[in-house]
């Protein structure tokens, strides 16, 4: 009866896994565009009217943003966090669901050796689809945090030729001369920094987080009885991984501060396709 339960909840798990996963692809752009100002038909014109903003932006020189940029960077914002909420959501469905198929792992003594395979099979799977998840949650808060920063990509992505190359032209050269920033383009670097300096908090933040679970598994594997074998073995690997996943968590907070310190050369080498 527990385990016939068990499978039923897990099946729910994965299919409220799936929706989620489907809605981090299908709904940001609706949900994004539910505002007077609209949205875009699709990521085509959404670069085409940022080329178009930015250029208008670069012309004038100052530091406000244009009402059609910031119709685009408001609208980025509302579907980074769209994508962040959502992918949130399926870490702690995926984290739930890894739980219970590695408790079910430890648990059963009593079923043949395909079936632990299985279990142990989906077990990584699901673990390896959480940590997936936990990126995407780290890097759609960075883009909710630095919309503007974010959208930069797409400003090399689009069509050579016209005003676009030209005003791209005009920002490479005012970065490569090292001088006194424009109020423009002085806008541009802070916003770099901060998006630096916002996925170096949020990479430490999540190292903490990751170091704190592997000191509870590490404690719960003293604990655990050397009798239970494999109970013993799932929690070693989990420690081992969570004990090495904080180290790279912290060069990633390293290196983007090293960034945001000096955030102009950097720049400077993403225009040039560098970075």
């Amino acid at each position: 009866m527990w385990i016939s339960e068990r499978g039923s909840s897990d099946r729910v798990l994965t299919g409220v896994a799936a929706l989620l996963a489907a809605a981090f692809v299908l709904a940001p752009a609706p949900l994004a565009a539910i505002r007077p100002d609209g949205g875009f038909a699709g990521q085509g014109q959404l670069a085409g009217a940022l080329r178009a903003a930015f250029a208008e932006f670069w012309r004038s020189g100052g530091q406000s943003f244009s009402p059609s940029l910031t119709s685009v960077v408001d609208y980025w914002l509302r579907y980074h966090l769209v994508k962040a909420v959502t992918a949130a959501l399926l870490f702690a469905v995926l984290a739930v669901l890894g739980a219970r198929l590695w408790k079910a792992f430890t648990r059963g003594a009593g079923l043949g050796a395909g079936r632990r395979a299985a279990l142990a099979s989906a077990g990584v799977a699901v673990t390896a689809l959480a940590l997936f998840s936990l990126a995407l949650v780290m890097a759609n808060v960075q883009g909710s945090v630095t919309p503007f920063a974010s959208l930069l990509p797409m400003l090399l992505d689009g069509p050579g030729g016209g005003e676009s190359t030209a005003t791209l032209d005009q920002v490479r050269q005012r970065l490569a001369d090292g001088g006194q920033a424009s109020p423009a383009l002085q806008v541009m670097i802070d916003d770099f920094a901060r998006y630096h300096v916002a996925m170096a908090v949020i990479a430490g933040v999540v190292a903490a987080g990751i170091t704190a679970l592997s000191v509870l598994l590490w404690r719960r594997f003293a604990a655990t009885a050397r009798t239970e074998r494999r109970t013993r073995r799932v929690l070693a690997s989990f420690g081992v991984v969570t004990a090495l996943l904080p180290l790279v968590a912290g060069l990633i907070a390293v290196a983007n501060t090293t960034t945001a310190l000096d955030p102009a050369p950097a720049l400077l080498a993403f225009f040039e396709g560098g970075w």
